[in-house]
């Protein structure tokens, strides 16, 4: 009896050790979709497990039932998601000691909101795939550029993204970012605006993010889904129009460091990376080499 209490007792060591050999893993997928489908955030999750043996993954849920979940990530305002996650997450014992965080998507500026807001327990390092930081002025598969109609759609939007029934029934409005009429935007944007520090300086945004040892963007630069493309590394339209685009180091927000970037860029937290991948794409080989052996094995 002693003996194989011994070895329940051994094999319950080396488990708990084999599985703290990384650190946690939480993922946030994006609008219309669910935490553990498997063609989409299911597949993701189940090869970062494959190659991390023994790595702990929470794929964020935002309701009861995967359905809950897609509705939710559609209809659900951003603030009530982002403290719902925060809940989860300080009530797993798993993550008690930290986590490293992947958005997806429309997750990206979900889980930098959670960073931001949720301090504890701490997020380590952020990684955001084709997110939509500086939010988006278009519609996914409509090229403003190339056609007419879809810069005429965008302009539709206008008049009733920022209504205050709009901004708490659907949530791609709360990042819907016009750059032709900033107070419009200001004053309307109930998320994105709050999040980057333009309404007013938040010093605890700053604080908290501040708390992340990297903060890891990947641009897909056949991405059609986030117009423009650049929002996944905080880039944007130049104020006034919506042809020419600025990076994030000509813009205010950098320059100013408004949300601590420029801070975080020069201790060597700042990561810019991109793909060839279109918006849904997923690559096994590229995420193995450029995320999860560079930021995620530690």
């Amino acid at each position: 009896m002693f003996f194989v209490a011994k070895i329940f007792f051994t094999l319950s060591v080396f488990t708990t050790v084999f599985c703290e050999a990384y650190t946690p893993i939480v993922m946030w997928h994006g609008l219309a979709d669910t935490c553990c489908l498997y063609p989409s955030q299911g597949k993701i999750a189940s090869f970062i497990r494959k190659t991390l043996p023994g790595v702990y993954v929470l794929q964020l849920k935002i309701g009861i039932t995967q359905l809950d979940d897609f509705v939710n990530s559609i209809v659900m305002h951003p603030d009530k998601q982002i403290e719902i996650a925060c809940n989860i997450i300080q009530k797993d014992p798993l993550l008690a000691n930290g986590y490293n965080a992947i958005g997806w998507s429309q997750g990206s500026q979900l889980m930098r909101g959670l960073a931001q807001r949720c301090p504890e327990p701490k997020m380590k390092t952020l990684i955001t795939m084709s997110g939509q930081h500086q939010g988006v002025y278009g519609f996914p598969l409509c090229d403003p550029i190339t056609k007419p109609f879809c810069d005429w759609l965008r302009q539709f939007i206008n008049q009733f993204a920022y209504l205050r029934i709009v901004q708490k029934t659907f949530v791609p409005t709360t990042y819907w970012h016009n750059p032709l009429n900033k107070e419009a935007y200001l004053s309307g944007s109930t998320y994105l605006a709050d999040i980057n520090n333009e309404k007013y300086i938040n010093q605890t945004y700053i604080k908290n993010l501040q708390l992340l040892e990297n903060f890891v963007m990947v641009k897909y630069e056949n991405d059609t889904g986030v117009i423009p493309k650049e929002s996944s590394w905080f880039g944007f339209y130049k104020e006034g129009q919506s042809i020419q685009v600025e990076s994030l180091y000509e813009s205010e927000l950098y320059i100013t460091d408004r949300l601590g970037l420029k801070q975080m860029n020069e201790a060597g937290k700042l990561h810019l990376l991109s793909n060839d991948w279109q918006h849904t794409q997923f690559y096994e080989d590229w995420f193995k080499e450029y995320i999860i052996d560079k930021f995620l094995t530690n």
